[in-house]
């Protein structure tokens, strides 16, 4: 039973850290910039949250396979194609956890405003500087919830890791897929003990985050 979760974890830890990679200039493009078509781009970011996993899902099989421009690229680079794989679940579960992430930053870096921004620029701060020494302090809290949405919600994730993923013990059998697993086989006590473990672990991510990050909005005001 451990094996589905050190996947899951696995999975969520990699998953949230490319996330704050690529979210969070995604979330201060959004932020900041002043193109007509950046709502466009927001939208299109966004549409995990309303899209069915299984369309997601098999989008991204369609996309990634090794028919596909892009699922030949990625067997070049990968040595092999990404469906099936744990290199397949990464890339579905970023795009699939992205607005989780990039939202609540993107709140955090309009909520700045521009007065420290143009104060840095009087001190002769370049863009980078500016970005990285108040943008970025200033907007921990998102920061904070962008990390924790993104990684509790990598480790409830179904849909879209049963499709691109399937069921593969070791590689891809995480822990969602593990519970639907153990009710098919009618063996309800080890379904129990494995959703009674998710259910604790989201209440402690919610309790953690929302006080965490009134604390830390309390410092920075």
């Amino acid at each position: 039973m451990w094996e589905p979760v050190i996947l899951t974890l696995k999975l969520a830890t990699i998953t949230t850290l490319v996330l704050l990679v690529v979210g969070t200039p995604i979330a201060w493009w959004l932020a900041r910039s002043r193109a007509r078509w950046k709502e466009a781009v927001g939208s299109v970011v966004a549409l995990p949250l309303v899209l069915p996993p299984t369309v997601l899902g098999f989008y991204l099989l369609l996309i990634l396979g090794p028919s596909s421009p892009v699922g030949e690229a990625a067997t070049a680079l990968f040595g092999h194609a990404l469906p099936f794989t744990f290199e397949g679940l990464v890339v579905g579960s970023v795009i699939y956890s992205l607005p989780f992430v990039v939202q609540p930053v993107r709140n955090a870096f309009e909520a700045i405003g521009d007065r420290p921004l143009e104060v840095a620029a009087t001190l002769r701060a370049s863009p980078l500087d500016a970005f990285l020494t108040v943008a970025l302090p200033l907007a921990r809290p998102g920061l904070l919830t962008g990390a924790v949405l993104g990684f509790a919600h990598t480790m409830g994730e179904f849909g879209v890791v049963l499709m691109i993923g399937g069921n593969i013990p070791g590689e891809t059998k995480v822990l969602s897929v593990a519970i639907y697993d153990f009710v098919e086989a009618l063996e309800w006590d080890k379904a129990h003990v494995l959703a009674a473990g998710m259910l604790i672990f989201s209440f402690l991510v919610i309790l953690v985050m929302t006080v965490t990050e009134k604390r830390m909005r309390n410092r920075l005001t």
